[in-house]
């Protein structure tokens, strides 16, 4: 079957194994956080883009936010809808095409949930990336910007350039003209069967991620260093595996 994005695969095997990964185990930490960070409070609407078996959105919910997760996995979308708060809502998409104008609060995108995954092979069919495929990740940024309400804040992580080359892992290889990181690895299922898959992720600088930001319509806020369990107002740093980018949709101009 075709597939929109490699990703699919990943998710259709993982399923509920996904939660079990220790990386996922911090998820109240890093709500929290958010919170303080771009001024939730109960009612406000909020976008999650990639939000998988929606550990975040359902951590919001349960502060009585009101979250619309999506993702391009059906069955990480099913796996989110089971036990969703009330005011919590799903739905399969591709973050590349996001159709909202101007709907949210705020909005989110993290844990590589879509933001940062488009160094894959395009239509995840397999075989090594191509240079010419390696695209997507502004898209999915400008799709965000324009989901916002104006005065909007959204909150991306994106894995660190400067961390990935510093602490590449076996059986890693890092491209340093495209800034991807290519792993073949491992996964289980919930059955404790086994798949070999390959990831791309996209590293990133701080630098980088501010213009992105400001390519995309959107006011960079802040970009701090942080880490799964572990958000924090950091400055970026050659230690943490990951960047949080804090950035703002301008509020509209005043009327003359």
């Amino acid at each position: 079957m075709t597939r929109d994005h490699w990703f699919e695969d990943l998710a259709d095997h993982l399923g509920p194994t996904y939660l079990r990964y220790s990386f996922t185990k911090g998820t109240e930490q890093e709500v929290g956080f958010l919170v303080d960070t771009l001024g939730l409070e109960r009612g406000m609407r909020v976008l999650d883009v990639g939000c998988g078996p929606g550990r975040h959105a359902h951590a919001l919910g349960r502060r009585g936010i009101a979250v619309h997760g999506i993702d391009i996995s059906d069955r990480f979308v099913a796996l989110a809808r089971r036990d969703a708060p009330a005011g919590v809502t799903f739905a399969r998409a591709d973050a590349r095409a996001l159709g909202f104008n101007a709907e949210f609060d705020a909005a989110i995108s993290l844990c590589q949930g879509a933001f940062g995954l488009q160094g894959g092979p395009a239509g995840g069919q397999g075989g090594a990336p191509r240079l010419g495929e390696l695209t997507g990740d502004d898209v999915v940024l400008a799709g965000i910007a324009r989901a916002l309400r104006p005065g909007g804040l959204a909150a991306i992580s994106a894995f660190s350039s400067y961390f990935q080359v510093q602490n590449l892992i076996e059986g890693t290889s890092f491209d340093a003209e495209t800034g991807v990181a290519h792993e073949r690895t491992t996964i289980k299922d919930a059955d404790g069967t086994d798949a070999d898959t390959d990831l791309w992720t996209t590293c990133f600088t701080p630098r980088e991620l501010r213009l992105l930001a400001r390519a995309a319509g959107l006011q960079p806020v802040h970009v701090w260093s942080v880490e799964p369990g572990r958000y924090a107002a950091r400055p970026p740093d050659l230690e943490h595996p990951e960047h949080l980018l804090v950035a703002r949709r301008p509020p509209d101009p005043a009327p003359v």
